[in-house]
C-alpha cells in the first residue's frame, strides 16, 4: 500500500514526525493509502516556504500569473481521468460526476485567469493638485482548510482566486479524502508555480487545522466547513487578529408554492438531494410544500427516488456513491431514525441490499409529514434525506423559512415570478435561486449571512477577498 508525501517548499517530504494515517474506500470501509501525519513543524515549514514564495509571486505581472493558472488549467484536464477514479475511491463519487468536478477545477484556474486584471482600484477625486486612489494588494500567505465533501472542485475554488490576484497558500486537504489533495499538489509541481507559491500538508483538523489558523504568519483563513468547526478556526485565528473567508453550514429551505412546476422543481431539487450522497452545502434542507400540492409533489419525489442507482462508484449505472465515512453514515442513520421517532413517515427508504453493507451507504430517503419544530427540520443532515413538511395559506412561510441559526440559502419555486420575488428582501439568507440551482462560475456562491458564514466565494467578489485595499494620497504641489 502506497505511503504518500506532503508538498512543502516545492519538495516531497515525509511529517517531522514519521507518523502516517490511513485513508479509506467509503465504498468497502478498506484502508487505501497512507498520508502524513502533519505538526506544528509542518506547518511552520510550510508557512516560511508560502513566504518566501509571495515575495517572488506576488512581484510578478498580472499577466505572468495568469499565464501560470492558464497552465495550470491543462494540467488539470490532462489528469482529469484519474482525478476523477482517485475521487471516485477515496471519496465514493461516481465517475460521471467526479469527472465533472474535475473539469469544473480546470475551469476556476481558466475564469480567475481571465478575471483578475479586471479586478481594479479605485480613484477618489479630492481637490488640485493632489492625487488619492485606492490600489490593491494580494493579501499575503492564505491558510486553506479544505471540506471533505468536494475536494477536488474546493481545492481549485480555493486556490485559483487566491493565486490568481498574487498571495501564496498553506493548503490542507480534509483528512478523510486527503490523497486527493495530495494528487493536486502533484499537478501543481508539474506547472511554472514557483517552489512554496502552494504548500499542501495532511493531517487531522483538530491539530493541523489549529496550527495554520493560529500561525502567527499566516495572514487570511479560507475555510469551509461546519458551523461549529468555522468557530473553533475563528476563535484560533483572533490571536493575530486574522481576516476569515468562511463557507459554513446551512440548513436550507425550499418553498414550493401552489401554482410550482412540480417536475421542473424535482428535475433540479431531488437531483441536489441525492446528488453526492446529499453532501452539499447549498442544497436543500428542509422543504415548506403548499398543502394543495404536497401528496403530489411527494408521489413524485418517490418516483424520482426510485430511478437513484446506489452502489459503486466505478460501476457505469451508479448515480449514487456511499457517504464520506462510517461516522457520517452513523450521523444521518441517526437523524433518519429520529424523525421517525419524532413523527415523520417514512415515506421512502430503508433497508439496504446485502451488497451495500460493506460499505458506508445511506439510500435515498423521504420523510414527509414532518414539523417545523423537530430535529430534522431544525439541524443540517448534510444526506440524502428529504424532509418534506407541508404549509397552508395561514402560515407565516417567511417566518418558518427564517427561523433557523443559519443564512446561506433558499429555493423559491413558483409560476408567479413577482411573487418569489416580493419573497427575495425578506428571506434571511445569502443567495436566493428561483426556479432554478446555481447557474454559473462566474456567480458569487458563498455568499453567506448568519452562522453560515463570513466573507464571499466565488465570482469577482470572492477573488477580491483576498486582496487588501490600501489607500495611497499625494500631494504633487509640494
Amino acid at each position: 500500500m502506497q505511503i504518500h508525501k506532503m508538498y512543502i517548499g516545492g519538495r516531497w517530504v515525509e511529517a517531522e514526525s514519521g507518523k502516517t494515517f490511513a485513508t479509506v474506500n467509503p465504498s468497502t470501509g478498506e484502508e487505501i493509502g497512507f498520508v502524513p501525519c502533519a505538526g506544528e513543524a509542518d506547518v511552520d515549514k510550510a508557512v516560511k516556504a508560502a513566504r518566501a514564495a509571495f515575495n517572488i509571486w506576488s512581484k510578478k505581472t498580472q499577466a505572468e500569473r495568469s499565464k501560470v493558472l492558464m497552465k495550470i488549467a491543462e494540467a488539470i484536464r490532462a489528469n482529469a481521468d484519474e482525478l476523477a477514479k482517485l475521487e471516485g475511491l477515496e471519496h465514493g463519487t461516481p465517475y460521471k460526476d467526479a469527472f465533472g468536478a474535475t473539469m469544473g477545477a480546470a475551469d476556476k484556474f481558466e475564469y480567475c485567469a481571465g478575471t483578475a486584471p479586471t479586478l481594479m482600484g479605485q480613484h477618489i477625486p479630492v481637490k488640485d493638485g493632489t492625487l488619492s486612489y485606492l490600489q490593491r494588494e494580494p493579501v499575503g500567505v492564505i491558510g486553506f482548510i479544505i471540506p471533505w465533501n468536494l475536494p477536488t472542485i474546493m481545492t481549485a475554488v480555493k486556490l485559483a482566486p487566491a493565486l490568481a490576484v498574487g498571495n501564496t497558500c498553506v493548503l490542507k486537504p480534509p483528512s478523510i479524502n486527503s490523497m486527493i489533495g495530495l494528487k493536486f499538489a502533484e499537478i501543481l509541481s508539474q506547472t511554472d508555480l514557483p517552489p512554496g507559491a502552494v504548500n499542501i500538508i495532511t493531517g487531522p483538523g483538530g491539530s493541523v487545522g489549529s496550527a495554520i489558523a493560529k500561525h502567527p504568519d499566516i495572514d487570511c483563513i479560507g475555510f469551509t466547513g461546519s458551523s461549529e468547526t468555522g468557530k473553533r478556526i475563528m476563535s484560533d485565528a483572533s490571536g493575530t487578529v486574522k481576516k476569515c473567508v468562511m463557507e459554513l453550514g446551512g440548513n436550507n429551505p425550499v418553498i414550493i408554492m401552489a401554482d410550482a412546476d412540480l417536475d421542473a422543481s424535482l428535475k433540479v431539487l431531488a437531483w441536489r438531494q441525492f446528488n453526492n450522497s446529499g453532501q452539499h452545502c447549498s442544497g436543500p434542507g428542509r422543504y415548506y410544500v403548499h398543502e394543495k400540492v404536497y401528496d403530489q409533489f411527494c408521489e413524485k419525489y418517490i418516483a424520482y427516488a426510485k430511478t437513484v442507482v446506489v452502489g459503486d462508484p466505478k460501476d457505469e449505472a451508479t448515480t449514487m456513491g456511499p457517504v464520506v465515512s462510517k461516522e457520517h453514515r452513523d450521523k444521518v442513520e441517526g437523524y433518519i431514525k429520529k424523525g421517525v421517532e419524532e413523527g415523520a413517515t417514512l415515506l421512502y427508504g430503508g433497508e439496504k441490499p446485502e451488497a451495500l453493507r460493506k460499505g458506508f451507504f445511506v439510500m435515498p430517503t423521504i420523510l414527509s409529514n414532518a414539523a417545523h419544530d423537530m430535529v430534522i427540520a431544525k439541524e443540517e443532515i448534510f444526506g440524502p434525506v428529504a424532509v418534506i413538511i407541508k404549509y397552508t395559506d395561514k402560515d407565516d412561510i417567511l417566518a418558518l423559512a427564517n427561523d433557523s441559526p443559519y443564512g446561506l440559502c433558499a429555493h423559491v419555486w413558483t409560476k408567479n415570478i413577482a411573487k418569489g420575488m416580493l419573497l427575495v428582501n425578506d428571506l434571511h439568507v445569502g443567495s436566493v435561486f428561483i426556479n432554478c440551482q446555481m447557474l454559473s462560475n462566474e456567480q458569487p456562491w458563498g455568499t453567506s449571512i448568519k452562522e453560515s458564514g463570513i466573507g464571499k466565494e466565488g465570482g469577482m467578489v470572492g477573488m477580491a477577498e483576498f486582496t487588501d485595499l490600501k489607500l495611497v494620497a499625494i500631494n504633487y504641489m509640494v
